[in-house]
């Protein structure tokens, strides 16, 4: 099955304030979408429907293939070391995280607690859970968050290599990042100014 993610017409609305209104995208294997604009527009929100995580106001999104989420919710156990911590993923999505990990540089921390990891090396668990998965669709929001140069770098590679085997991946990111060949999604453009 190829990777397909397209959203039609999407609004997105916090509280009583719709953030953006209009929003569409059609991304197909190989391809990848930057989403742009300031603090607060949404760009969260919009992750998060692309996701099936959150509902829309109005509008539709179809996706073809499995979808990874990267956002700060790392999703490992704090009282876990970081082998049995990425282990519970590794048998849960039958996957060679462990294979990730070390390109990640997290060789040699099997053993401390989650925890006592700085935020880059939980970035860098995450992001070897992300690559291990096998899913088509890539969602990642501020995915160079807590990352130092040399992890944003592998971060980039791994977003290049998902893109070049023909899977799919939305950023939202202020921090400059390489990808390969992204179309632009500024939100700026769809957003709608004070309460609505």
């Amino acid at each position: 099955m190829q990777a397909h993610l397209a959203a039609t017409d999407l609004a997105c609305r916090r509280g009583e304030r719709v953030l953006f209104r209009g929003v569409s995208l059609a991304l197909g294997p190989g391809a990848a979408c930057r989403i742009a604009g300031p603090n607060g527009i949404g760009k969260t929100s919009l992750i998060r429907i692309l996701a099936g995580l959150l509902r829309p106001l109005a509008g539709t999104v179809e996706r073809r293939g499995a979808i990874a989420l990267l956002d700060d919710r790392h999703a490992l156990d704090a009282q876990l070391p970081l082998g049995r911590a990425l282990a519970f993923w590794a048998r849960l999505d039958r996957a060679d995280v462990g294979r990730q990990a070390r390109r990640l540089g997290l060789a040699g921390l099997e053993d401390v607690p989650v925890r006592y990891l700085s935020t880059g090396q939980k970035k860098r668990a995450a992001l070897a859970r992300l690559a291990a998965q096998g899913a088509p669709v890539w969602l990642l929001d501020e995915p160079l968050n807590g990352l130092d140069a040399e992890g944003a770098l592998l971060c980039e590679a791994l977003v290049a290599e998902h893109c070049a085997e023909g899977g799919i991946a939305v950023v939202a990111s202020h921090q400059v990042m390489a990808m390969p060949a992204p179309a632009t999604l500024a939100l700026a453009d769809f957003a709608l100014p004070g309460p609505a």
